[in-house]
């Protein structure tokens, strides 16, 4: 096994098989998912030689329970979209997987997600490989992908180089952090490629030249990939360019990285993605806190967030207004916005001095950009939020 730079590389492990032998290394494998991802991975892999399987909760596939899709496995890939459905999906093959059959689950969920599922799938005397990938569609039906495996691959190992190269990840819960640390990394960058297109909108440079630049710097790669759709509509904050997959999606994964990086506040949506590395976790409690409680419409966050005494002031259609923390969280009815999966907010900047600190945070809600500043003080040993000003855009 090779190393790099502390890294390890799946290389005599599984080294990508010699192709006049491939056919005897073909594996009977059942694929339990088919969205976008699903259907290019059962497609490749059956290009390979592989005798493919197929079933999905939404109708489908070649087998008609998923019982009767792994009773003759020898692997079973679960591409699905979250540890939920994985959880669901192993409960109802529990009893019918073939006795060492590998159970591959490519689904990015939590670190302690993918422990769980590791844990429920050794009670079935199956083997249990983490194995989130990272690239496209056209990366699985090329075999591009990268598969960030967490665990011994076993006999599951020539269907993994046949989608890609393989990276060793430690366990189930390393994979599972390494995949959140990527897509942590893909949106930032989407964000960063989006403000720049903004900003070339607000200085009136065409588009078509803001991609050529933008295609010179080190986000290149990204854009060229998605040079069409950022030509269409880039400049719209709405848009978040840069994935393969549904904003949704990766609106899941980042509020994964958020609980993970601060599980004491789970509900912290975007705030904790965007915020800089060294902030001091007890500093961001209270940014966190306030997120949430856009996210979920629900008040009591904020009266968490703030000190009793804060208000909330700014400019709203010109005239100046300024509320208490009690007015201020009337305005919240309990519920998220209708629109709150296509919003997203972010934490700018955090500076400390002492005990006290200043940070700011933009919020995309819908057609409005707001920019909020904040003035932070610790009291009691807690960061709270003193007062708030904002503009809205």
């Amino acid at each position: 096994m090779r190393t790099r730079h502390g890294r390890h590389e799946i290389s005599a492990l599984v080294a990508r098989p010699d192709p006049a032998e491939h056919e005897h290394m073909a594996r009977q494998i059942t694929l339990l998912g088919l969205g976008r991802m699903g259907r290019a991975v059962a497609a490749r892999l059956t290009a390979r030689g592989h005798d493919v399987t197929t079933w999905t909760r939404s109708g489908g596939g070649t087998a008609g329970t998923p019982a009767a899709a792994v009773a003759s496995a020898d692997v079973v890939v679960l591409c699905l979209y979250d540890a939920a459905a994985c959880a669901a999906v192993l409960d109802e093959v529990a009893g019918h997987l073939p006795p060492g059959a590998v159970v591959v689950n490519t689904a990015t969920v939590g670190p302690q997600e993918a422990a769980t599922l590791a844990q429920q799938v050794a009670t079935t005397g199956a083997r249990y490989l983490h194995a989130p990938v990272l690239g496209s569609t056209s990366a699985a039906a090329s075999g591009g992908l990268t598969v960030l495996a967490g665990g011994d691959p076993g006999g599951a190992a020539p269907v993994l180089v046949d989608l890609g190269d393989v990276l060793a990840c430690g366990d189930a819960a390393q994979a599972a952090a390494a995949k959140l640390v990527a897509n942590g990394v893909l949106a930032g960058a989407a964000l960063t490629v989006r403000d720049g297109l903004v900003r070339a909108a607000r200085l009136d440079l065409p588009t078509d030249l803001a991609l050529d630049v933008l295609e010179r710097t080190a986000l290149g790669a990204l854009v060229r990939a998605k040079r069409d759709r950022l030509a269409t509509g880039s400049a719209d904050p709405g848009e978040r360019p840069g994935a393969d997959f549904t904003a949704a999606a990766l609106g899941k994964d980042v509020a994964l990285l958020a609980a993970a990086l601060a599980p004491t506040a789970s509900d912290a949506d975007i705030a904790a993605l965007m915020t800089p590395a060294e902030a001091d976790p007890a500093v961001l409690a209270p940014l966190h806190d306030y997120a949430a409680g856009h996210a979920t419409g629900d008040s009591s966050y904020h009266r968490r967030a703030f000190l009793p005494t804060a208000h909330v002031e700014g400019l709203r259609e010109g005239r100046f207004t300024s509320w208490t923390l009690e007015e201020y969280c009337a305005l919240f009815t309990g519920s998220p916005a209708p629109d709150e999966a296509a919003r997203w907010r972010r934490v700018d900047q955090v500076s400390v001095t002492g005990t006290t600190g200043t940070a700011t945070m933009t919020l995309h809600h819908g057609p409005d950009v707001f920019t909020d500043s904040f003035v932070l003080l610790r009291v009691d040993g807690a960061w709270r939020i003193a007062n708030k000003t904002y503009h809205r855009a």
